[in-house]
């Protein structure tokens, strides 16, 4: 697989309709396994995580009943299947927010899996409620793939970096909200209260994420606010002096308005070793934040001979 199947392109001012909408089309997806699964601290009962085809719930109950809805980015379709061997899909094309809302919520129907969900988007300035969004209704294929394959390199690398970590650590997993993906550590210590202030979010649901004292890796494709496709890195709470930690590679540099070192996307796809730059961000990163926190990294980091061992076939 050459570097553009890999690490593909993916301009922002090229796309930005497309990924308004999918952004859109994810929220109602998130809303649905929202709603009907078991709370999970940190928010993480509501994430959608990467698939060799696009992105997917995982199972989601509904009664004794199962039900999952992934999004295939190869065939462009939406996938529902339940546990009792039904299945049903829609195209992905353009269509309005309005039209994706009314035909999945008539398939769920249809299947017996009737959901209510809030209709009012999270974590935007200016929220459409999905029935009656008619504006955002673009779908180009082609970089509605590129993302996915983007972040499907994205989980790939996190993982391997999730796997140095002993402590408390989320999956590496995709919020709709926010639209982006990330894998987050936590020293274990609990955090200052969060502030909150995020657009149409309770409070309460950022203030019990962020509960405890975090480092978190993340890529985001990027809007007009910051219209490029970026990986970051950031702490909360912020210790002093992490603003101005020297990161690698030279590349990454922290921005004041976010509050988080920012490495662009376009010069991991460039570089020699996409994994070995984006693996050297998320280590200094981290290493700037656990070591300014004061982390106990001995307890959290450490090995444990053996284990590996002794599950690795003879």
């Amino acid at each position: 697989m050459n570097r553009d199947d890999s690490w593909p392109s993916l301009p922002y001012h090229e796309w930005k309709e497309t990924c308004a909408t999918l952004h859109m089309w994810t929220q109602i997806v998130g809303k649905i396994r929202l709603m009907l699964t078991p709370w999970t601290n940190h928010s993480w009962h509501v994430t959608l995580y990467l698939t060799a085809r696009g992105l997917t719930t995982s199972p989601i109950p509904h009664g004794t009943r199962l039900f999952e809805i992934d999004f295939d980015f190869i065939d462009h379709k939406l996938l529902l299947a339940t546990s009792d061997g039904a299945r049903r899909e829609m195209l992905l094309g353009p269509q309005s927010v309005a039209q994706f809302y009314q035909t999945l919520m008539s398939i769920l129907r249809e299947l017996n899996l009737p959901v209510s969900i809030n209709t009012t988007p999270n974590e935007l300035p200016n929220p459409i409620p999905f029935e009656r969004d008619e504006i955002h209704r673009s779908y180009d294929r082609e970089y509605a793939n590129r993302f996915w394959r983007v972040l499907l390199q994205a989980d790939r690398v996190f993982k391997e970096f999730r796997s140095r970590f002993c402590g408390k650590c989320s999956p590496s997993h995709f919020f709709w909200g926010s639209f982006d993906l990330a894998v987050t550590r936590f020293s274990g210590q609990p955090a200052p209260r969060h502030p909150g202030g995020v657009p149409h979010l309770p409070d309460a649901i950022t203030r019990e994420a962020y509960s405890q004292e975090v480092s978190s890796l993340g890529f985001w494709p990027g809007n007009e606010a910051m219209p490029q496709a970026i990986f970051y890195s950031y702490a909360y709470p912020e210790p002093k002096g992490f603003s101005e930690a020297k990161v690698k590679p030279e590349a990454a540099s922290y921005n004041p308005q976010v509050k988080e070192f920012i490495l662009p996307y376009d010069v991991v796809r460039a570089a020699e070793s996409p994994d070995e730059m984006l693996l050297a961000f998320a280590q200094s990163t981290y290493d700037a934040a656990s070591t300014l926190g004061n982390w106990d990294r001995a307890a959290l980091e450490e090995k444990k001979p053996g284990l590996l061992s002794s599950v690795q076939p003879s």
